[in-house]
């Protein structure tokens, strides 16, 4: 298959284009390195020509709706309507697993995604994932000092080299809509796996558990984001991600 990967240089997005090539795939990556931006349509729909799937793993990093939803809104409209103009055949988008009943903030705007993909002409796939492992370093870094916040969250994060797997196989066989939902191994909460990072990266920094306020608090504390007894459960511990080269080589 030719398999476009959107933001293919990313934290999954990497992953999933090199597992792509590795099954054989010829795989295009968009990005504005490569020429083509998703926001503004540039190099899109030439990016897009010949490519059987296109593979949707765009990311920003941001707490506002408004910011995540008009790139996510944004970057699904000009794919769907590259994607149709050239004949593809199955457009995956990847979401996060138990994000319902948190219609606010980063998870109003993917939920917003969601139901552009599925309004969309194209036939879809959302594939929808818990957090990756390397999230918790994301929220470090967010907050210089010696002194680091953690939103109190129930999570069960999934390796993002896993992700991209599952990813992968989801465009090979084609849409059906909504593909099971991926977790991790074990149950975590975001402030212990953030100490275990500091303390594994040999780093003196206090990490503070808050609990957010209003729903979006509500929901990262809720344990929603663990996903459900049917989804399919990942292999690759935190630990074990700690002391593997997609930690410690960045």
């Amino acid at each position: 298959m030719r398999i476009a990967v959107a933001g293919g240089t990313g934290t999954v997005g990497r992953h999933v284009s090199r597992t792509a090539r590795e099954a054989g795939h010829d795989v295009v990556v968009l990005s504005r390195a490569s020429g083509a931006n998703v926001l503004t349509g540039e190099g899109v729909t030439e990016a897009l020509a010949g490519a059987d799937a296109v593979i949707d793993v765009t990311s920003i990093m941001t707490l506002s709706e408004k910011k995540a939803r008009d790139f996510f809104e944004t970057g699904t409209r000009t794919l769907l309507a590259a994607g149709a103009q050239v004949g593809v055949a199955h457009h995956v988008a990847l979401s996060i697993v138990g994000i319902d009943g948190i219609d606010t903030a980063y998870y109003a705007a993917k939920l917003a995604q969601e139901r552009a993909v599925a309004a969309g002409a194209i036939p879809h796939t959302i594939v929808r994932a818990a957090q990756f492992h390397e999230f918790a370093g994301q929220v470090l870094a967010q907050i210089a000092g010696p002194f680091a916040v953690a939103p109190r969250t129930l999570m069960r994060p999934v390796a993002a080299r896993e992700v991209a797997a599952h990813v992968v196989r989801v465009a090979e066989a084609g849409p059906v809509g909504r593909a099971q939902d991926l977790v991790g191994p074990r149950d975590e909460t975001l402030v212990d796996v953030a100490r275990r990072q500091l303390a594994f990266d040999g780093i003196r920094r206090r990490v503070l558990d808050v609990k957010l306020p209003g729903a979006y608090g509500r929901g990262l504390a809720s344990g929603a984001l663990r996903g459900g007894p049917d989804a399919l459960q990942g292999a690759i511990t935190f630990d074990e991600w700690l002391r593997s080269p997609d930690h410690t080589r960045g």
